[in-house]
């Protein structure tokens, strides 16, 4: 019995019966970027009339605040099209902004106070209300200011054919679902040991306004540049540094990537578990709630992770209990900064490479 490593396996792809299995590879790109005035100061404005209900348009929303704008593309096998369809989208909103522009990199515009920053409104129905409290949730737990960091999501899935080839290729035992769930695993896997290199190669936030920072103290060696702009000269990626968008109150939690049941359980356990920080925040069991529960995730999108399993859910279906009913579908990619040389935040040449 053969055992397939990476070159076996590359090699049995590449023969004759098996170079179109790989054809197919579906994608897509969620954007975000803040909406900012004339001046470089962030939008208080609301969501733009004219782009659709932000709880409603799957293509034209808004993440944590009202300015936070997010563009996500239909799923396509081509990338050319993809980045067509986010470069519409963008298109589209601007002409609905006025006179507002959108902010080009991942770490803020100047933001003279976090209550500058207006949470994202859902409307009056349940649901809406609910979005709009998790976010209340965040900005108690974390502040608003991390939450105004944007960055661009990549999703990627591969096709049936070549999992069909795989499993033959490799003489699994398991279920096709079971193994096409556990294959995508092993890749997060790898994803994570070899995260430094996303950083490396696209990181494009080495600088930020000192507004940012709200008065607090920094121990990174930063450099001033004009009035008020800090930056790392040998700096890649704040965003994804102690500074940008991490949580150290969730580094004890064990969410592990060896199976999926596994996985789910550890997002189930911390979703259902009470928090010792976040205990004495009201929740909506008070007249006056600022978060969803008292629990250490309010809901399984509060974990904050450079990847993630991924399945489409059913109507009132939950992330970790659509993952149970039918396994990992696609993986999100989450370590991207807004690259400010694409007018859309990624580009072709990216895109080839995270195919890889």
């Amino acid at each position: 019995m053969t055992t397939y490593n990476l070159k076996n396996t590359l090699n049995a792809l590449s023969n004759a019966d098996n170079q179109q299995a790989i054809k197919g590879i579906m994608r897509g790109i969620e954007r975000e970027s803040l909406r900012i005035n004339h001046d470089g100061s962030i939008s208080k404005q609301a969501h733009p009339q004219g782009v659709g209900c932000a709880l409603t348009n799957g293509h034209i929303t808004t993440d944590f605040s009202e300015s936070l704008l997010e563009f996500i593309t239909p799923v396509s096998e081509s990338s050319t099209q993809t980045l067509q369809q986010l470069k519409d989208l963008q298109k589209f909103t601007l002409e609905h902004m006025g006179d507002e522009l959108l902010w080009p990199i991942s770490m803020p515009c100047f933001i003279n106070h976090q209550d500058d920053i207006v949470l994202a409104q859902f409307g009056d129905s349940n649901v809406g209300k609910m979005k709009t409290l998790y976010r209340e949730g965040l900005k108690n737990r974390y502040g608003s200011m991390m939450q105004a960091i944007a960055g661009v999501h990549f999703n990627i899935s591969f096709p049936q054919t070549l999992w069909q080839s795989l499993h033959s290729l490799k003489q699994s035992n398991a279920k096709l679902e079971d193994f096409i769930s556990d294959s995508y695993l092993a890749l997060i896997r790898n994803f994570k040991r070899e995260l430094w290199l996303i950083s490396y190669m696209f990181g494009a936030s080495p600088a930020l306004c000192s507004s940012f920072l709200q008065g607090r103290k920094s121990d990174l060696p930063f450099k001033k540049l004009g009035k008020g702009t800090l930056y790392l000269e040998v700096g890649t990626a704040l965003r994804l540094g102690n500074l940008g968008y991490t949580n150290s109150a969730q580094s004890s939690l064990r969410v592990m990537y060896n199976s999926l049941d596994e996985y789910v359980a550890g997002l189930k356990k911390a979703i259902n578990t009470p928090s010792d920080i976040y205990g004495s925040i009201d929740d909506y069991t008070s007249a006056t709630p600022k978060q969803l529960n008292k629990n250490i995730l309010q809901i399984e999108n509060e974990f904050y992770s450079p990847i993630r399993p991924k399945r489409n859910a059913k109507n009132g279906e939950t992330p970790t209990d659509a993952l149970l009913r039918a396994g990992i579908e696609y993986i999100e990619i989450r370590a991207l900064d807004v690259n400010p040389f694409s007018e859309v935040g990624i580009d072709l040449e990216q895109i080839h490479f995270l195919d890889v």
